[in-house]
């Protein structure tokens, strides 16, 4: 027996919509195959975690988007040297940076991909159809 495609089951995001970057729509994409196989092989993977599935890959891309302004700008804003007031601050880049690792670990333990709460998700149930003799008699329901 084979299994279901993971796209059969939900559909990939439309990564131009959402992301101008080319190469970010590549490795949304990637990420994207990479869970969803995963999901699916545990059997987990429903249509109702599409949006979840979408909101943890684009929590990655920020993240990975985030960590090179930082890698390349620096972890603190320098202050401006006009303003006698200002002061260095943490890099707004930083905080999103965080805030994306923190969204994103969140959402892995929700769908199931932490080591840790793999055992506590239950498995997609499947949907039976239940049908009497009678159904083929009747006819499909109208």
């Amino acid at each position: 027996m084979t299994k279901p495609r993971a796209d059969a089951i939900v559909a990939e995001p439309k990564w131009t919509v959402l992301l101008p970057d080319a190469a970010e729509r590549r490795v949304a994409a990637a990420h994207w195959k990479r869970i969803t196989a995963e999901m699916r092989d545990r059997e987990i993977l429903s249509s109702s975690n599409g949006h979840a599935l979408q909101r943890l890959v684009l929590a990655y891309v920020i993240y990975d988007r985030c960590s090179q302004e930082v890698g390349a700008g620096g972890l603190v804003d320098e202050p401006n040297v006009e303003n006698p007031k200002a002061i260095a601050r943490l890099s707004i880049h930083y905080k999103a940076m965080r805030e994306a690792e923190n969204t994103a670990e969140r959402l892995e333990g929700l769908l199931g991909l932490t080591p840790g709460r793999r055992g506590k998700v239950a498995k997609v149930a499947k949907q039976r159809t239940r049908t009497a003799g009678a159904d083929a008699f009747l006819g499909p329901k109208g």
